[in-house]
C-alpha cells in the first residue's frame, strides 16, 4: 500500500528519466490523470493515455526528451501527508523564476500556478516540476 500515491507518481517519472525511457506506467486516480494534462499542457511531456484493466486503471506517460535530454530536470513534492502546505494566491511561489511550474489543488480543481494567479484562487502547492 502506498501511503502517498503523488510522490509516488513523482518517484517514477524521476527513475524513468533517470534510465532514460520512453513510457512510464503509473497506477491511475483522477487526480494523477489532472497532473498529466498540466504537464502536457505545459509541455513537459509528449502524451499521456489511461489504458483500462481490471482494476483501477493504468496511466502511460509518454515522456518529452529534446537531443537526448529530458524536459523536466526536476521534480519536488511540497505537500506531504505529515505536513500540508497552503498558499493565497498573492504567495503562489515563481518556480526557478517562472521556468518551472508549481501544481496547486484549489477549490475548483488541479491547476498550474499561472491559471491560479490569473483566476486569483490559492490552494494546496502539490509539488514544483522545472
Amino acid at each position: 500500500m502506498v501511503t502517498d500515491p503523488i510522490a509516488d507518481m513523482l518517484t517514477r517519472i524521476r527513475n524513468a528519466i533517470l534510465v532514460k525511457a520512453e513510457k512510464v506506467d503509473i497506477p491511475a486516480s483522477r487526480m494523477k490523470l489532472d497532473i498529466a494534462k498540466i504537464l502536457k499542457e505545459e509541455g513537459f511531456i509528449r502524451d499521456y493515455k489511461i489504458i483500462k484493466d481490471r482494476r483501477q486503471g493504468i496511466l502511460r506517460i509518454s515522456l518529452k526528451y529534446v537531443d537526448g535530454k529530458n524536459v523536466i530536470t526536476g521534480l519536488r513534492k511540497v505537500s506531504k501527508p505529515s505536513r500540508r502546505v497552503y498558499v493565497g494566491y498573492r504567495d503562489i511561489p515563481r518556480v526557478m523564476g517562472g521556468v518551472g511550474i508549481a501544481i496547486l489543488t484549489t477549490p475548483k480543481g488541479v491547476k498550474s500556478d499561472r491559471v491560479c494567479r490569473h483566476e486569483k484562487t490559492g490552494g494546496e502547492v502539490i509539488c514544483y516540476i522545472w
